[in-house]
């Protein structure tokens, strides 16, 4: 049975420069390397993601979307036939992907913090009645039903967080930044006695770095997160009034230098 047109796979990509939007106005395609294309593979609408070169006040939002009319397969020199700068990656195997149109939406989904995405995998529907970027993750529902409980509660977090310790990349469930430290939601965590002792070597690795960083961590099974949102809420209120509260995202900014913090300038080519 076919999916429902709001169902169907929505990709949500990166804007790196502006010329890219003017392409997307212009000429219709947008242009993703075949060897980094997400799993979530071939999506049915494009999304679009404007990073740090759009400014202050187009910055780190999503506006512009399209239905997908096809993709296909080919080298960089056939998107760009002008571009000696980059003569190396003339043979380089890029998706061309067609929109049907561009389209805007009324009110864009925004990013309360400035953050680097490159894809996010989801869904028309998701997409349809996002305020904000973290309302569009979609790999786990029970990531969904912890962050629909933060958000029923007024708790400001940021999901899929990356974070950056001794040169090794992590990824967290939920990340909270409070006035006077930060806090780690991660969500079915726990299951040593499943787990293979690589997993829980590498387990516990993350969990020193993460403690050598000054994160404070708070840890949830399956079980804890679908049973009753009020014990693990409670918690959760009581580390963060611990910690000084929820920092306002206006006060936030990254340290320059740190690599989560680094965003493609117009100077770039990422893709």
């Amino acid at each position: 049975m076919p999916r429902k047109k709001e169902n169907k796979e929505l990709l949500v990509a990166l804007l790196p420069k502006k010329s890219a939007l003017d392409i997307l106005r212009t000429e219709g395609w947008y242009h993703i390397p075949v060897e980094s294309a997400p799993k979530r593979w071939p999506p049915k609408a494009l999304a679009f993601y404007q990073g740090k070169v759009f400014g202050d006040q187009e910055a780190y939002k999503i506006r512009h979307f399209g239905e997908v009319q096809k993709i296909e397969i080919v080298p960089r020199k056939e998107l760009f036939p002008g571009d000696e700068q980059n003569a190396a990656k003339a043979k380089k195997l890029y998706y061309r992907i067609q929109l049907e149109e561009l389209q805007t939406r009324p009110a864009p989904i925004v990013s309360y913090r400035p953050r680097r995405l490159i894809f996010i995998p989801t869904t028309f529907e998701k997409f349809e009645t996002a305020s904000q970027i973290n309302d569009l993750f979609d790999d786990s529902p029970l990531e969904n039903r912890l962050w629909n409980a933060l958000k029923y509660i007024g708790i400001l977090a940021e999901r899929q967080w990356k974070v950056v310790i001794q040169e090794k990349k992590y990824f967290l469930d939920f990340a909270i930044f409070c006035n006077n430290g930060k806090l780690a939601i991660e969500t079915d965590g726990y299951t040593y006695h499943h787990d293979s002792k690589a997993k829980i070597d590498y387990d516990t690795w993350r969990r020193n770095d993460m403690e050598l960083d000054d994160w404070r961590a708070l840890h949830y099974t399956t079980k804890q997160v679908k049973d009753n949102w009020t014990p693990y809420l409670s918690q959760i209120e009581q580390k963060i009034a611990q910690l000084g509260g929820l920092e306002n995202p206006e006060n936030f900014e990254r340290k320059v230098g740190d690599d989560q913090g680094k965003y493609i300038t117009d100077s770039e080519e990422p893709l």
